[in-house]
């Protein structure tokens, strides 16, 4: 009877869990969505929401309300509108932005400031990036390869290190760029702006992360990896990788 008694006890508890899990994940679910509908979000960039799947990139990245993330070189704010919604009142959004791009791009993310309370902007070295607390999450899209022209003076490698020690221990990267040929390494980053991803991978990898999933969910089979992602036949709609990294612990 005893054993028959716990037995049903632990269903019980299991299946408690389970609905509890299922329930916060369809609440995480509804939050992201709401976070795509912001109508603050502009209309060129809703736009592109087609191609760049802010709801499954908000979904495969993880980011939940509370969390401190860092928005690498923001640009016009993309993905930092998405964050700063998801993360909410308890959560922290630091928009990123390079010494030496600081001059052209403060501005702008001074804009994302005035906008949500909760986004900060924070300049620096990217060999040497800190940030005011212990980060949930790194995000970096389209910006990795062009770490690796010359014109920007970064050491990679001591870019990833400094992004591995800013986060906290089980702490993500997520990274997305525009894909380059089999083979091809970093050796295209400034003639076309693309780089592979097993060079990609590896160069993270090395910096102590562990490789934690990836998404197809901006891949574009049509794109052959050859042109310049600039070019108008193809801007907009490269092939893309989309890889998370973890931070062990």
């Amino acid at each position: 009877m005893l054993k028959s008694l716990l037995a049903a006890a632990a269903i019980a508890l299991s299946l408690g869990a389970c609905a509890s899990g299922a329930y916060q994940n369809r609440a995480l679910t509804e939050l992201q969505r709401s976070a795509v509908a912001d109508p603050l979000r502009p209309a060129d960039e809703v736009a592109r929401d087609p191609f760049r799947r802010p709801d499954q990139m908000l979904a495969f990245a993880g980011i939940a309300p509370g969390w401190k993330v860092a928005d690498i070189r923001p640009g016009a704010g993309y993905f930092t509108r998405l964050f700063a919604r998801t993360v909410g009142d308890t959560g922290k959004v630091y928009a990123f932005v390079p010494n030496r791009t600081a001059e052209r791009e403060n501005g702008r993310a001074d804009a994302l400031v005035a906008a949500y309370p909760n986004v900060m902007r924070v300049n620096g070295d990217l060999n040497t990036m800190a940030f005011p607390e212990p980060l949930d999450a790194v995000f970096m899209s389209q910006e990795y390869h062009d770490f690796h022209i010359p014109a920007f003076n970064t050491d990679v490698a001591l870019m990833n290190r400094a992004i591995f020690a800013a986060l906290k221990p089980g702490g993500v990267f997520i990274v997305i760029d525009h894909a380059g040929r089999d083979g091809t390494g970093h050796s295209e980053v400034q003639t076309l702006h693309r780089i592979e991803g097993a060079s990609l991978r590896a160069e993270v990898e090395a910096a102590g992360f562990v490789f934690d999933g990836e998404s197809d969910a901006v891949a574009n089979p049509a794109d052959d990896r050859s042109t310049n992602v600039f070019d108008e036949a193809i801007r907009g709609r490269t092939a893309q990788f989309v890889y998370r990294f973890r931070k062990p612990g």
